[in-house]
């Protein structure tokens, strides 16, 4: 966990470095301060479950199998990538291991999860599905109409809202009609929990029991987990509408990659040697990740017209 809560910070942080260099084209969602969430929930998961993702996606795909080299290659544009350049930052997807595809649409996703676990009952596997969504996705119309469809039909889904704090610009109280969005669960007619979003163990736990639920034909689960993103909205926003102290008071008290690594060296599983050590080595998996979809080709202009839907 710790190593691969690493790999997509480092990952995120080079990403930075890539757009503000002008190798990618369009914009880059950062999931920095969020890594518990992804890994957690993953880390619960087979890798014939599935997920769907979102715009803020690259930490739920590594944290889903994805490999590094293609993942910054589509971030690139470029034909190694894993949509062959064509899907870029918010539409990474790898159905080798159960990633359906991150979504650039809000509560996109709701729909693709929904189907996937009705597929997966209908086709008699214990297969569960995971939905990543934000608190802005959260009022999305679309979560009624699935949510809904999940407890009449009793699927193996879980809702997972990565409340951290902010759609886009604005504070989610100010647009939720709940104090908290997880109570919105009982009115669905399903389990919800609302967990520490910083800790890893503590999603790990209660996405396991989500699962091994679902899996016996207990049912779909609402989990809300309570995160914060470190960086803006998007790599150009500098979200001038937080506070400093805010800011400082998450990346000091909740950073979920320190909360785990002073859990490990209180409990004597790793040293501050180790610790460091994945610390290094990762950052050079990342760099040469970057070399790699550098030294990548374009994809051939023809191909604009190939694997199209519409």
């Amino acid at each position: 966990m710790y190593r691969k809560m690493v790999e997509i910070r480092k990952f995120e942080e080079h990403v930075w470095d890539v757009y503000t260099r002008g190798w990618m084209p369009g914009l880059a969602h950062l999931y920095i301060g969020e890594e518990a969430v992804a890994v957690g929930v993953c880390s619960a998961l087979r890798d014939d479950d599935y997920i769907t993702s979102t715009h803020r996606g690259h930490g739920h795909c590594l944290a889903k199998g994805a490999r590094l080299e293609p993942m910054m290659a589509e971030i690139m544009g470029k034909e190694a990538g894993y949509c062959r350049g064509k899907g870029g930052s918010m539409h990474i997807a790898d159905m080798s291991v159960g990633n359906l595809g991150a979504n650039g649409i809000v509560g996109g996703s709701f729909g693709i999860a929904t189907g996937a676990a009705l597929s997966a009952k209908t086709r008699g596997t214990d297969q569960v599905a995971v939905c990543f969504f934000g608190d802005g996705a959260a009022n999305q119309g679309l979560l009624m109409e699935t949510a809904n469809m999940a407890a009449i039909w009793n699927l193996p889904v879980i809702y997972l809202c990565e409340n951290n704090q902010y759609g886009e610009h604005t504070p989610y109280q100010a647009v939720t009609g709940v104090d908290k969005i997880v109570d919105r669960a009982q009115g669905f007619g399903m389990e919800g929990v609302r967990v520490d979003g910083s800790d890893v163990l503590v999603v790990h736990e209660a996405v396991k029991r989500a699962v091994e639920r679902a899996r016996k034909g207990g049912g779909p689960t609402f989990v809300e987990a309570l995160t914060y993103r470190f960086r803006g909205h998007h790599v150009g926003d500098a979200a001038p509408y937080r506070t400093k102290e805010e800011l400082d008071w998450w990346m000091t008290n909740r950073d979920p990659i320190e909360l785990l690594a002073r859990e490990m060296r209180r409990r004597r599983v790793a040293t501050n040697a180790q610790l460091n050590e994945i610390q290094e080595q990762t950052e050079r998996e990342v760099v040469e990740a970057v070399e790699f979809a550098r030294n990548a080709p374009y994809p051939a202009p023809e191909q604009a017209f190939e694997d199209l839907y519409a």
